[in-house]
């Protein structure tokens, strides 16, 4: 059984910057997949980036570079760095791990930015 907690979502001014974090409980966490989504009222839940096992990293092509997803396996918790965030960034943002095909996901944590 896996449990996230994310945290670090709230308001923030346009071309400002927020970390969301993601903590993961168990012993699977350096094994898995993490991933982060989001979601925004009347739209679909998009993945916005994620990380495997030993590192490598993809991003939704749209985000052109301001998106960073990083994991400190010591600490279990994966990490979203957000810069330049838009209004269009505003959504529920989501962790999301996967690990031997099972899935599990996080509550979610708002993220608004204002213009």
């Amino acid at each position: 059984q896996v449990q996230l907690v994310e945290s670090g979502g709230g308001l923030v001014q346009a071309w400002g910057s927020l970390r969301l974090s993601c903590e993961a409980s168990g012993s699977i966490f350096s094994l898995a997949a993490m991933g982060w989504y989001r979601q925004a009222p009347g739209k679909q839940r998009e993945l916005v980036a994620a990380i495997t096992s030993i590192g490598s990293t993809n991003y939704l092509d749209s985000l052109k570079g301001r998106f960073t997803i990083s994991r400190d396996n010591a600490k279990n918790t994966v990490y979203l760095q957000m810069n330049s965030l838009k209004p269009e960034d505003t959504a529920t943002y989501y962790c999301n791990l996967v690990y031997v095909g099972d899935s599990y996901w996080g509550q979610g944590t708002q993220v608004t930015v204002s213009s």
